[in-house]
């Protein structure tokens, strides 16, 4: 699909939209209670070779474990097994890359979509000591609004000045009124999202799509991973030896996922491909010693894989915090 038949599909689709008929998909955040009266810090420095990379933290959200498809005894165990209870506090976390001529940050948090203990991405970037106006471009990991959310505020670019990257297959599948019509009841309303929060930018000429394997930003390499979305893709660069792969959503739920990677999720688009995938990436992960970052890990969501028996175990990356102090 070019840029001019996608504007097109747009303009057809938001005419035949009725406000506020999409479908929220978190619910919970609305009816339980904050355990906390105060917000977290919300971002975390590391430098990657010479690089610096702030995690920074939408928030959190309750997340029911019948999400999860696997054998339900084995499931129940690695909860129990890690004081977890259902609804576990899911993470949704974004990152930002500090180039010498760019700030790109990768996805973009969730917006209002997903209830109200969310929504802190514009306030953690600017926490982290950074405008949401200068960032420059944004690499989505693929178009679940988790992800792409963030980048609108009613009818505001959050924004501005960002191009966003996001690969074309992943763009072309959300974009389609062919494909919502063919998908199941549960994955309908990511389509009526994707046209609220990727249209504007894509009316605005603001989106930029690249095949699989290109390079999205200079320095910056796009890996294919399909799966739990069409198009779903991580990102890396390496610095003086060091790397780092940002996951996207290779797996929801680490106290379970890793232990067993079998373990797939309501949100797969192709659960199989998804579980495939996930193997591969910690196979690749345990055994090459690289950071990883994925988007729902607890916060700041950065760490290592190393293989564990018949699985893998997550090593956060080690809390750091040297800088000498301001004079």
């Amino acid at each position: 699909m070019t840029p001019k038949e996608m504007i097109s599909s747009l303009a057809l689709v938001m005419g035949c939209m009725v406000p506020g008929a999409y479908v929220h998909a978190a619910a919970p955040a609305d009816l339980l209670p904050p355990q906390l009266d105060a917000s977290q810090a919300g971002f975390y420095r590391l430098k990657v070779g010479d690089v610096k990379v702030v995690a920074l933290s939408d928030g959190t959200v309750p997340l029911d474990t019948k999400v999860l498809h696997g054998h339900r005894h084995r499931v129940d165990k690695l909860l129990k097994f890690s004081y977890v209870k259902s609804p576990l506090n899911a993470s949704v976390n974004a990152y930002l890359i500090v180039q010498s001529d760019r700030l790109v940050m990768v996805d973009a948090g969730t917006g209002e979509l997903y209830g109200p203990t969310l929504d802190k991405l514009s306030d953690s970037i600017r926490a982290a000591g950074y405008d949401p106006e200068k960032i420059t471009d944004i690499l989505i990991t693929h178009i679940h609004t988790d992800h792409t959310g963030g980048l609108m505020h009613g009818d505001l670019r959050v924004f501005p000045h960002a191009l966003i990257h996001v690969s074309e297959t992943e763009l072309n599948y959300w974009m389609s009124p062919e494909n919502k019509l063919q998908a199941p009841a549960n994955q309908k309303q990511y389509f009526d999202q994707a046209i609220l929060k990727i249209g504007p930018y894509l009316a605005a000429d603001q989106v930029r799509t690249f095949a699989s394997g290109e390079q999205p930003v200079p320095g910056i390499d796009s890996i294919p991973a399909p799966g739990h979305t069409p198009g779903h893709t991580f990102y890396a660069f390496e610095s003086r030896g060091a790397k780092i792969v940002f996951w996207g959503d290779i797996l929801h739920v680490q106290e379970v996922q890793f232990d067993d990677p079998a373990v797939t999720i309501d949100f797969d688009v192709d659960p199989k491909l998804a579980e495939k995938q996930r193997r591969k990436a910690f196979a690749a992960a345990a055994a090459k010693g690289y950071i990883v970052a994925p988007a729902h890990t607890a916060f700041p969501g950065i760490g290592y894989v190393r293989k564990d028996g018949q699985g893998y175990r997550w090593i956060p990356y080690p809390f750091i915090n040297d800088a000498y102090p301001a004079k």
